[in-house]
């Protein structure tokens, strides 16, 4: 994603999204039943993991941009924010489900099974890809690389709304990274770990339903979510009780995906259709591109001087993002 996405974004502004996505997915679809059959065959050791992951990886690269940009032809230009709204939570109902679905099969059926149910998750969307007839918008032209870059320079409320992202990824990363550990931390067993991502994300729901889809992002509006995110972040990792933590980690829930969907709509609807895919394949690099970065940070921290400490320092760009978007000139 992070090497790739600045072309796959300007390839998304050139051809058929839909169709684009069609294949990407049922390409994704066959990797994951290789990897499937591969495991039952008893083969499937490391290095095959790690090559049919890349590969997905490089599906993934082309498609999120496409699927991005698809999002805001589906629907009329004032329904917008109420779709990214909708979309951001399905990111997050898929991090708590996706993983614990994962261990329920694999502690029923074994490993291959959850490999094979994943390829059909796939062909899941390519059923739905079939049925929405997207309206038709305007290609764009080949350009270079660098036109990403000047639609930033020319529009630096954009390159807010991906600081934004990016900060508010990070702010988020120890629930995903360290959730077992933060379950040690409140002298729980690794079991609790599903139940803290549970709340974040019940928080996260909250938001998408109640305000995050209204309307479209405000600088205001971003500001106190990301402060939001960050401060029930930091009170979560500070908390002596895992009861007040879970209310903290409701809160940070709430201003994750209110910050998230503030700033990808402002993202959606600040450009023209035609160039939507690249300014989305820049928001999948702050969303999911630099998310590994975060990730080391978050275990290098956790490992030196605790897991506690690494959720207050994974917040505090949040609460910087916030006083850093106060202070932005519009």
């Amino acid at each position: 994603m992070l090497v790739l996405a600045p072309w796959t974004g300007g390839i998304a502004d050139r051809v058929d999204r839909r169709k684009l996505l069609l294949v990407t997915q049922l390409v994704s679809a066959s990797f994951s039943a290789t990897l499937a059959v591969v495991a039952w065959a008893g083969k499937a050791d490391v290095w095959v993991v790690i090559a049919v992951s890349g590969a997905i990886g490089i599906s993934t690269a082309f498609a999120t941009p496409a699927q991005q940009a698809l999002i805001a032809s589906l629907v009329d230009e004032h329904d917008v924010p109420q779709a990214v709204a909708l979309n951001s939570m399905t990111f997050n109902l898929a991090r708590a489900i996706g993983p614990a679905t994962a261990a329920g099969v694999i502690a029923l059926l074994g490993i291959p099974w959850a490999f094979a149910l994943n390829s059909v998750s796939y062909l899941l969307l390519v059923a739905g890809l079939l049925l929405v007839r997207p309206r038709e918008e305007e290609r764009a032209e080949r350009s270079p690389m660098r036109q990403s870059l000047r639609i930033l320079r020319e529009n630096p409320r954009l390159a807010l709304a991906l600081l934004v992202v990016m900060v508010a990824g990070f702010g988020s990363d120890p629930v995903n990274t360290e959730s077992p550990a933060f379950a040690h931390a409140f002298s729980r067993s690794d079991a609790w770990a599903g139940a803290i991502v549970a709340f974040f994300g019940a928080g996260a729901v909250a938001a998408a339903l109640l305000v995050a889809g209204r309307v479209a992002g405000s600088r205001r509006r971003m500001a106190f979510t990301l402060g939001v995110l960050g401060l029930g972040m930091t009170l979560f990792s500070l908390s002596p009780w895992l009861p007040l933590g879970f209310a903290f980690l409701v809160v940070a829930g709430f201003g994750y995906l209110g910050s998230n969907t503030s700033a990808t709509t402002r993202l959606a609807l600040g450009v023209p259709a035609s160039q939507r895919g690249r300014i989305m394949a820049l928001w999948s690099i702050a969303f999911l591109g630099l998310r590994p970065v975060a990730s080391l940070a978050d275990g290098a921290i956790a490992g030196t001087v605790g897991v506690r400490a690494a959720g207050v320092v994974l917040a505090t760009p949040a609460l910087l993002g916030a006083a850093f978007a106060l202070r932005w000139k519009d």
